[in-house]
C-alpha cells in the first residue's frame, strides 16, 4: 500500500476502529467501471476513497454509548446519527483536507441513492457480493432475487455504513484488493441467497460463512424491536428536549426508512438487507 494511502487510512482507523468500525480503501474508478453514468460518483477516478463499515461490536462501543450521550436528537433514527456523528470525526480529524462524507442511507433530491453501499464493499475488497449472476443456471425464474454482501470473519453480521472521499487525493498507483470469495460452491450461493431473500427474519444467512462474532441476543433483540420501543428496551426513554449547545453538529439527521433499493440491474443493489428486515 502506498505510503499516503498507508497513512490517510491509519488516521481513519485511529478514529473509527475503537468503536467497532472497519475502514478499506478504494479508487472512485473501480467503483465507477461497475454502474452506469447515473450513479457514478462526480469525481476523478483516481480520487482515493474509504469506505466504512460496522462489525458487531459497534453497538456496545459506539451505539449504546451514544444513546446514552447528549448528542441523541429527536425524532430521527438513533443508528444513522450514531454512524454520522462518528464519520463527522473521521471529518475533523483530517482538518486540512477536502473531505466529503456519503453515509449509506442519504439520496439524491429524486431519491437515487447516493452510493451503493454494497458495491462500494466489494470494489474495496470488505466483502464480497453475491449476486444472482454469480450462481450458474440459476433456479429462480422469473423471481427477482436481491444480492448480499458477505464478509469473510463476519459473515453477514456487519453493515456497511458509508464512504469517505478525499477530494484532491489521488492515487493512480493503488493495486485493487479483490474482495475474499467466502461461499465459492454453487450450492452453498443458492442457500445464501434464498435465505437472504426469502427466510431473512431467521437471521441464518448471516450465518453464510462461521462467523468470527455474531450480534448478541440483545442487539438481535434492538433491531427486531419497532423502532419506537428500542431506547426503552435498552432502559433509556427518548427526550424532546434540544440538544446540548455543546454537541457536535450532525450531518446526516434527516430519517430515511431503512429499506433497501434493489434495482433490477446486478450491481444496482446497494443495502445489506431486504425489505423490512429487523435491523442491519
Amino acid at each position: 500500500m502506498e505510503p499516503q494511502v498507508a497513512e490517510l487510512k491509519q488516521k481513519i482507523e485511529d478514529t473509527l476502529c475503537p468503536f467497532g468500525f472497519e475502514v478499506y480503501p478504494f479508487q472512485v474508478a473501480w467503483y465507477n467501471a461497475l454502474l452506469p453514468p447515473a450513479f457514478h460518483l462526480p469525481l476523478p477516478g483516481p480520487t482515493l476513497a474509504f469506505l466504512v463499515l460496522s462489525t458487531p461490536a459497534m453497538f456496545d462501543r459506539a451505539l449504546k454509548p451514544f444513546l446514552q450521550s447528549c448528542h441523541l436528537q429527536p425524532l430521527t433514527d438513533p443508528v444513522d446519527q450514531c454512524v454520522a456523528y462518528h464519520l463527522g470525526r473521521v471529518r475533523e480529524s483530517l482538518p486540512e483536507m477536502q473531505v466529503e462524507v456519503i453515509a449509506d442511507y442519504e439520496v439524491h433530491p429524486n431519491r437515487r441513492p447516493k452510493i451503493l453501499a454494497q458495491t462500494a464493499a466489494h470494489v474495496a475488497g470488505a466483502a464480497y457480493y453475491y449476486q444472482r449472476q454469480d450462481v450458474e443456471s440459476d433456479p429462480w425464474g422469473t423471481q427477482h432475487i436481491s444480492g448480499v454482501c458477505i464478509h469473510p470473519r463476519f459473515g453477514g453480521w456487519f453493515a456497511i455504513r458509508g464512504a469517505v472521499l478525499l477530494r484532491g487525493i489521488e492515487v493512480p498507483d493503488l493495486p485493487p484488493t479483490k474482495p475474499l470469495d467466502c461461499v465459492p460452491a454453487r450450492a452453498d450461493r443458492i442457500t445464501l441467497l434464498e435465505r437472504f431473500n426469502f427466510h431473512w427474519r431467521d437471521w441464518t444467512y448471516r450465518d453464510a460463512v462461521p462467523p468470527q462474532e455474531r450480534y448478541s441476543e440483545e442487539q438481535k433483540a434492538y433491531f427486531s424491536t419497532p423502532p419506537a420501543q428500542r431506547l426503552a428496551l435498552l432502559g433509556l426513554a427518548q427526550t424532546s428536549e434540544e440538544p446540548s449547545s455543546t454537541s457536535q453538529e450532525l450531518h446526516f439527521t434527516t430519517f430515511i426508512p431503512r429499506k433497501p433499493q434493489n434495482p433490477s440491474r446486478g450491481w444496482l443493489s446497494p443495502r445489506v438487507s431486504p425489505p423490512a428486515s429487523p435491523g442491519p
